[in-house]
Parts: C-alpha cells; structure tokens; sequence
C-alpha cells in the first residue's frame, strides 16, 4: 500500500521524528507552487516529467499529514464529495 511505502521512507530518513502538521503544510504549499512553475510560461508546453515530479511531491506531503493526523484521506475526499454536491448542484 502507497501509505506503507511514504511511512517507510520517513522513517528510514527519520522525517517521522521532525514532520509536524506545521511543516507539512508549508510543504503542501511550497510543492505546489513548484508545480505551478511548470506553466509559468506556456500553459501548454509543458514538461509532463516535472509536472508528475511536482505532482508525486504535493501527494506524498499530503498523505504524510494524513498519516500523522491519523485521517483517512479517502475518507475526507468522500466527505468532501458530499460538501461539493451540496454547495454546487448539478447543472
């Protein structure tokens, strides 16, 4: 499982000891506008293999947090599913 594998590399660098809700968030954001960079120029020429390297960074900081929060992140997706649908209807 992909938690098992983001758990295992913070341990063997010893980020679980260091990682705080705090922390990963800035990280969450910073990722993200590493991924934002890839289009700063051409919305359209982009570099797929940095877009999925920034991608795979905001996802695998985002799953940490939800580890140490212990939050089940499919879960809080399905949640906010149902918020969506009531805030924004169908057209």
């Amino acid at each position: 499982m992909i938690t098992d594998k983001i758990n295992e590399m913070r341990i063997s660098r010893g980020w679980d000891k260091t990682d705080t809700p705090a922390i990963l968030a800035k990280s969450i954001v910073i990722e993200a506008a590493e991924l934002l960079e890839c289009f700063q120029w051409n919305d359209d020429n982009y570099d797929l293999a940095a877009v999925k390297g920034e991608l795979a960074d905001v996802l695998m900081y985002t799953i940490s947090m939800c580890l140490d929060l212990g939050l089940d992140y499919e879960k809080i997706i399905v949640e906010k599913f149902e918020d969506v649908k009531k805030r924004y209807p169908e057209i």
